[in-house]
């Protein structure tokens, strides 16, 4: 049987429940380890999921680990949402104007989930991330850490981030880095209306790689000898100022 398109598999108690809860969600299937011993919690998912005439999918601790890739954390349960958010580079390929934050190497999932509920919040149109090298969508601090964002944010994920850098600056789009040695201040910048600002991995910052693809440098100037601020925060930051300027 063939599997639906953009289909995003959760794991862990918590998230699968919150999942469940929530019925703007599309719900493709719910995987139970056979070894799992009833609880109130794992009763109220499998409660949850016959109300909503989900097909409930029975597997060994090894099947199971199989299907959620995670089988420290997926606590015998894991779901299949059937995930609209992700979206095409074509698709935002052919908007006259656009905002995205791309994520490069951000390791932390609370960090990479309350970036995506930052940018929610403020209207960013796109959170563009690699498919490896950052902290996992599915991962329970992640939805945790979004309070439910990571189901309305739409998604652009790719195999290479710098490639995907590359088209779009080619189609005229401004690549933003935020760098400490940059001289031009966030505040009195002006951006244009096809733009990509770039967050880097919380300890190493931004690649030297991703630098070289860069349109232009900023720096958030800071105040009292702080250094910088955590990634999450300047996500939040540029969010906020630049849907409202």
């Amino acid at each position: 049987m063939k599997l639906p398109k953009n289909l995003l598999t959760i794991y862990g108690r918590n998230p699968v429940l919150e999942a469940l809860e929530n019925k703007e969600l599309k719900i493709y299937a719910l995987h139970l380890s056979k070894s799992n011993k009833l609880s109130l919690k794992l009763e109220k998912i499998i409660n949850l999921a016959t109300q909503r005439n989900i097909p409930i999918k029975y597997h060994t601790k090894k099947e199971l680990s199989f299907i959620s890739k995670n089988q420290k954390h997926d606590q015998g349960v894991a779901l299949d949402i059937i995930f609209e958010q992700f979206v095409s580079l074509q698709s935002i390929l052919e908007k006259k104007e656009f905002t995205l934050l791309a994520l490069e190497n951000i390791t932390n999932p609370q960090n990479v989930g309350m970036i995506i509920r930052s940018a929610a919040a403020a209207g960013i149109d796109t959170i563009l991330m690699q498919q490896k090298g950052n902290a996992s969508l599915v991962s329970p601090l992640t939805i945790k850490a979004s309070a439910g964002a990571i189901f309305k944010m739409p998604i652009l994920m790719v195999k290479d981030i710098y490639k995907t850098i590359e088209i779009l600056k080619e189609q005229n789009t401004q690549i933003v880095s935020l760098d400490l040695k940059a001289t031009e201040n966030f505040f009195k910048s002006s951006f244009e209306k096809k733009v990509v600002f770039v967050l880097g991995n919380e300890t190493n910052g931004i690649s030297e790689k991703m630098k070289k693809l860069a349109t232009k440098e900023i720096i958030i100037p800071m105040q009292n000898n702080i250094e910088s601020l955590n990634v999450a925060i300047t996500a939040a930051l540029i969010s906020f100022c630049i849907k409202n300027s």
